[in-house]
C-alpha cells in the first residue's frame, strides 16, 4: 500500500511540523540525505509549536513561587496554568493532582515511594523497566505475559482474587508496548482491579502521544507519561491522578519547595513541615519551562485532533506491514496477532542478521534512525525473540541470527518519504546485503572506515 495513497483521504491530515525535519546526514556510501528520524518510541523531535512557545518564554524566565518581581510572578502563573493544560488534557476529575516529575520513570518511582504499608502489587512481565522495576520493599507479583486483550484481564483477575482482599493492592499497565505498539485493554482492566479493591496506574509513554488519554473515561487511578516522548523533550514527566496516596507518604524529594515550616528544636534537631498538595513531591526549583513544553504539546496534539493524528498513523503502519509482506525474512513481533490495534511502533527480527548490524546499515547507508536491543523491556522481547535475545554475534556473520530486534516507530512528525525509504530500505538489505564493511566495536556494529576508501 502507497502511504500517500492512504494520506490522501480526507480524514488524514499533513504530518505536524518538527524540528529536524531537514537535516542532512552523510552516507558512507556518499553523499546526503535528509535524516529520517524513525526512533519515536524513544524520543520524539519537538514540535516546532513547542519550540516557538519555549523561546517567546525563554526571556521572561524567573524563579516559580514566592518571587515577588515580575518575572517570578509571571513563571509561576506560566507553571501554574500548564498544570491546569495538563489536567483538562488528561481529563482528570476534581481532586485529581497533577505533579510535574522528570519522566515516566521518574513518576512510577514517585508512586512507588508513596504506596502505603502493605500495599501489593500486580505487574505484567511485559512492561518496559520504567514499570517493571519501580516496586521494591512490597510483594510483587510478575503476570505471565497474555496472548490477547481478554487473557491479560482474565490473567489480573485471578491474581487479584488470591490476595488479601483487606490490603491495599496496586495494578501497574501499560497503555501502548514500547515494543510491540499494541494497546492494551486499559478501561477493562481498570474495571477488573476495582472490582477486587485494587487501584491502578498507567503507564501512557507510549499512549499519550498517539491517543487521547481519559483518567476519567478509563477509570485508572493515576497516569504517568513522559514528555521527551510527547515531543517536548525538555526533562519533565507527570504523575496524575489521586491525591491521597500522595498527600501522606514522605516527600518523595526533601528540600525546599516541599517544606511548609522548618523549625530548630530545643535539642538541636529540625522539626518540619510538610505540604500536603502538589509541592509536597516538587521540591527544588521546578522545571518551568518543561513542563511549560508538555502543557504547549497537549496543546498542540489536542487542537491537531487525535481522530485524524491516528488515522495517518494508522496508514503509515499498514504501509510497513504491507510493503514488507512478502518478504519471508522479516517477521514482525507481536502478543496479540498481526491485525490487534496498535500506536506507530513496530518491531521485527531479519533471519541471518542481528540487529546491531541491520540497524547500524539503516543507518550509514539510508540515513534511517531505528533502535535496536531489548527496549528496556528485556522479559517480553526474549519472549517474543527467543530465550538467547540480548547477545550479539559479529557483524555480517552468517550465523549471526536474530538475537534481538529492531523497532521502527513514528507518529505526528513523521513524513510519508521516510516511511517508505525505509521499507525500500530493509527490502534492498534483505536482498542485497549490506553495501559496506561493518565491525564490531564495544558490542555494536559500526562501519568500519579503515577498510575502504
Amino acid at each position: 500500500m502507497s502511504v500517500s495513497a492512504v494520506a490522501a483521504a480526507p480524514t488524514v491530515r499533513a504530518p505536524l511540523p518538527v524540528l529536524g525535519r531537514d537535516v542532512a546526514v552523510p552516507l558512507v556510501t556518499g553523499g546526503e540525505v535528509t535524516y529520517a528520524a524513525l526512533d519515536y518510541a524513544a524520543s520524539a523531535p519537538a514540535l516546532q509549536r513547542v519550540w516557538d512557545d519555549v523561546a517567546a518564554y525563554a526571556p521572561y524566565y524567573g524563579s516559580v513561587h514566592r518571587g515577588a518581581g515580575y518575572l517570578s510572578q509571571l513563571s509561576t502563573d506560566l507553571f501554574e496554568n500548564a498544570r491546569r493544560t495538563v489536567a483538562e488534557f488528561l481529563d482528570c476529575r476534581s481532586g485529581d493532582q497533577v505533579v510535574f516529575t522528570r519522566s515516566t520513570t521518574d513518576s512510577l518511582n514517585l508512586l512507588a515511594a508513596a504506596l502505603p504499608e502493605g500495599c501489593e502489587v500486580f505487574v505484567f512481565e511485559t512492561e518496559h523497566h520504567a514499570s517493571l522495576l519501580p516496586w521494591r520493599g512490597v510483594r510483587v507479583t510478575y503476570l505471565d505475559a497474555p496472548g490477547s486483550p481478554a487473557q491479560a484481564v482474565a490473567t489480573l483477575e485471578r491474581a487479584l482474587a488470591d490476595r488479601d482482599p483487606y490490603g491495599p493492592a496496586l495494578v501497574c499497565v501499560t497503555g501502548a508496548s514500547n515494543v510491540t505498539g499494541e494497546l492494551w485493554p486499559v478501561r477493562e482492566l481498570a474495571a477488573a482491579a476495582h472490582a477486587h479493591g485494587a487501584r491502578i496506574v498507567l503507564d501512557a509513554a507510549q499512549l499519550a502521544p498517539h491517543r487521547a488519554v481519559s483518567v476519567r473515561d478509563l477509570d485508572v487511578d493515576w497516569v504517568a507519561f513522559s514528555g521527551h516522548k510527547l515531543y517536548a523533550p525538555f526533562g519533565s514527566g507527570v504523575l496524575a491522578g489521586r491525591a491521597d496516596w500522595l498527600r501522606v507518604a514522605e516527600p518523595y524529594l526533601a528540600g525546599g519547595g516541599a517544606s511548609r515550616k522548618v523549625a530548630r528544636r530545643a535539642d538541636g534537631g529540625v522539626d518540619v513541615e510538610w505540604h500536603d498538595g502538589v509541592a509536597r513531591h516538587e521540591a527544588g526549583s521546578p522545571n518551568v519551562i518543561g513542563a511549560h513544553a508538555v502543557a504547549s504539546a497537549c496543546t498542540a496534539l489536542a487542537e491537531a485532533g487525535f481522530d485524524a493524528l491516528a488515522a495517518r498513523e494508522d496508514a503509515l503502519v499498514s504501509a510497513v506491514r504491507e510493503g514488507l509482506a512478502d518478504v519471508a525474512e522479516v517477521r514482525f513481533l507481536s502478543l496479540f496477532g498481526d491485525d490487534a490495534p496498535r500506536v506507530g511502533v513496530l518491531s521485527f527480527v531479519v533471519d541471518g542478521w542481528n540487529s546491531s548490524h541491520f540497524s547500524a546499515a539503516l543507518s550509514a547507508e539510508y540515513g534511517i534512525g531505528v533502535r535496536d536491543g531489548l527496549f528496556c523491556a528485556h522479559p517480553l522481547v526474549r519472549r517474543l525473540v527467543g530465550s538467547e535475545a540480548g547477545g550479539q554475534g559479529e557483524c555480517g556473520a552468517p550465523d549471526a541470527g536474530s538475537l534481538n530486534a529492531i523497532r521502527v516507530s513514528f507518529g505526528a512528525g513523521t513524513p510519508d518519504e521516510h516511511v517508505e525509504r525505509f521499507v525500500r530500505a530493509v527490502r534492498e538489505l534483505v536482498r542485497d546485503g549490506a553495501r559496506w564493511t561493518y565491525r564490531t566495536v564495544e558490542g555494536r556494529c559500526v562501519p568500519d572506515t579503515s577498510a575502504r576508501a
